[in-house]
C-alpha cells in the first residue's frame, strides 16, 4: 500500500521518538509499502529549522539522508494538488498542512498524521487516516 507521512511522524519516526504510534512506525517499516513524505514536509523542515523553531539531528542537508536511508519518497507538488487545496474549506489554516493533505486526496494515498484535524478532509473520501502519535 501507499502511505503519506505528514511532517511531524517522519520526524518522530526519523528521531525515533516514543511518541510515534507502534501502527505508524510497523507500516513505515514494512518493506511491502509505499512510503511518502511530501516536498512540503521538507520545506517546512527547512523554513524551521532555518528560523530556529526546529531543532534536528544534524544539520537541514542531513534529512535528505533520512529519507534515503528509510527508503521514504518524495512526492512532488503539481498543479492538481494546488486545485484540491483551493477547494478545501478551511478546516486548517496551515499551509503546508493544506498542500499535504490535498496531495494525499489527488493521490488516493492512505494518509499517517498525528493530527486529527484531517479526519474534517477525509470524511466521505478514499483515502484513510493513520494516526501516528501515541495515546
Amino acid at each position: 500500500m501507499q502511505y503519506l507521512i505528514d511532517t511531524h511522524v517522519f520526524l518522530r519516526f526519523v528521531g525515533n521518538a516514543k511518541e510515534l504510534s507502534k501502527t505508524a512506525k510497523t507500516l513505515i517499516e514494512d518493506g511491502q509499502n509505499e512510503i511518502f513524505i511530501s516536498i512540503a514536509s521538507l520545506w517546512e523542515i527547512s523554513i524551521k529549522t532555518a528560523l530556529g523553531k526546529l531543532t534536528i539531528n544534524g544539520n537541514y542537508e542531513s534529512v535528505i539522508d533520512d529519507v534515503a536511508d528509510n527508503l521514504i519518497q518524495i512526492l512532488p507538488v503539481n498543479f492538481a494538488h494546488t486545485v484540491e487545496q483551493n477547494h478545501l474549506p478551511f478546516h486548517h489554516r496551515d499551509s503546508f498542512d493544506r498542500i499535504i493533505i490535498s496531495q494525499a486526496i489527488v493521490e488516493n494515498m492512505n494518509f499517517v498524521s498525528t493530527d486529527s484535524i484531517f479526519d474534517d478532509y477525509l470524511k466521505g473520501r478514499t483515502p484513510s487516516i493513520i494516526y501516528g502519535k501515541s495515546t
